[in-house]
């Protein structure tokens, strides 16, 4: 049986991770509304969710890893008007971008990545079932509407009561609604809508809200009840809140019993936003920073953790990395090589990684893993710490082909004002409480040859060893 914990948002605790069907894991991740190109904050789902499954079959399991694609809502058909273009031919585009940026940040295919447009039938069955379950409306207006009111367990994702979420309600113009804490399931066609997006169904033409687009998707493969289900912090609530109302609602049992949630991506301590001016698209940052690089700086954050992006960060990262792959440039190392678990710095990577995929820590233990690789030159420990950080995809290219590639790296080691900063960052890490993260930075250094020295009152002392 796995060691794994993971933190349950809807238990708001850590659980010990207990498969429905023993050895088996079905996961099910919202993926990406495909209108655009990918920013940060849809890099880091990836890259997350990524290292999830890796860690889940690195540990044994048979998964089943389902991302979805939404390839229909407003803002695809408002884009695709506004570029004089076919859905079809928008969502394709920027779905051909997608699968380029993943593959760049080491990101493995899902084994399914069901596109929303190919599951409308099995969204209609859903909708039907919900209206035979009396949770289903059309309202005035043609829509069909979920009946919130009347599902008893709305709001336990979230920890949002119905009195709470109609006290900060604003005005809703649909009246075709009952109450407007009603969502819609099916949206009956607009005589401007281009007739790519107008099925047929029950209730006339139209197409599906967006809500009801996972559930139907996770429903048909992976079942109407599964292990985990994953996506960004910002899809809490109202997205995985209605996911579930839909599903408990049309199957009257448990939907998923682990839900994961990534932090959001800051970006110099703000909220990345298009308003702000501060969004930047994974294009934007693989310009600048080799894809490992970003993937490094991604994982190194505990995954609930809110992660800050700036220059700083990054170049510190490839700094780090780059590190890494010094360690190994000068030891001998196969392509093909397993982890040796019963070895020290395995069974600490291993206890990091159950408890709730404590990246920061793993990657602690490989800088000291590294560390000692600089000291030993040994093959060994060399293809130790490969095949280890191999398990969350990093290391794994010829170590000169990494350190000749780098740009603005600075090879010769840490600079005075470099050490400085690291160490103000594990000050501000401690004062935070957290300790995974100050740890790493611990590691880092003395990884780069730096000893740090506690003293009386929060003062640092550091010496290169």
């Amino acid at each position: 049986m796995s060691n794994l914990k993971i933190y349950n948002t809807l238990a708001r605790d850590k659980q010990v991770f207990s498969p429905i069907e023993p050895g088996k894991v079905r996961l099910y991740v919202c993926g990406m509304t495909v209108y655009d190109y990918c920013h940060l904050g849809h890099a880091r789902v990836m890259v997350v969710f990524d290292m999830v499954q890796r860690w889940l079959r690195a540990s044994g399991f048979d998964v089943t890893y389902v991302r979805n694609i939404t390839d229909i809502d407003d803002k695809i058909i408002h884009r695709a008007i506004e570029n004089r273009e076919t859905i079809g031919q928008l969502t394709q585009r920027f779905i051909d971008a997608m699968d380029e940026d993943s593959a760049a940040l080491g990101v493995q295919k899902p084994d399914h990545e069901p596109r929303a447009t190919a599951y409308v039938p099995q969204m209609l069955d859903l909708i039907r079932t919900l209206q035979n379950n009396g949770l289903a409306y059309q309202g005035s207006d043609g829509d069909v509407n979920y009946s919130v009111r009347d599902f008893p367990g709305y709001g336990k994702l979230s920890g949002k009561s119905l009195d709470d979420l109609r006290a900060g309600e604003r005005v809703d113009v649909n009246t075709g609604k009952r109450d407007p804490l009603d969502f819609v399931l099916w949206k009956a066609a607009k005589e401007s809508e281009p007739a790519e997006v107008k099925w047929d169904s029950p209730w006339g033409k139209g197409r599906p809200g967006w809500h009801i687009e996972c559930s139907a998707m996770a429903n048909d493969l992976l079942g109407d009840h599964f292990d985990i289900h994953g996506g960004g912090q910002d899809l809490q609530f109202p997205h995985h809140e209605n996911e579930i109302a839909q599903s408990e609602g049309a199957h009257q049992h448990g939907f998923v019993n682990y839900w994961m949630h990534n932090g959001f991506v800051r970006v110099d301590n703000e909220k990345m936003s298009k308003s702000l001016g501060n969004f930047f698209t994974i294009r934007d940052v693989l310009k600048k920073y080799d894809p490992e690089v970003v993937r490094f700086f991604i994982l190194r954050a505990h995954y609930r953790s809110p992660l800050n992006y700036s220059d700083a960060h990054l170049d510190d990262a490839r700094q780090a990395l780059t590190r890494f792959y010094t360690a190994l440039k000068d030891v001998a190392v196969d392509d093909a090589v397993a982890v040796d678990y019963a070895e020290a710095h395995a069974l600490r990577f291993a206890e990091a990684m159950n408890d709730d995929f404590n990246t920061p820590v793993a990657i602690a233990v490989l800088f000291d893993l590294a560390n000692e690789i600089n000291k030993t030159k040994s093959p060994a420990q060399a293809r130790q710490l490969k095949a280890l950080a191999g398990v969350i995809g990093l290391l794994q290219r010829p170590a000169d082909d990494f350190l000749k590639a780098r740009v603005g790296s600075d090879a010769d080691g840490l600079s005075e004002a470099d050490i400085e900063a690291r160490i103000a960052a594990r000050v501000a890490a401690k004062k935070a409480k957290n300790f995974a993260e100050a740890d790493g930075i611990r590691a880092e250094l003395a990884a780069a040859g730096v000893i740090l020295e506690d003293k009386p009152g929060g003062l640092t002392e550091w010496r290169r060893g």
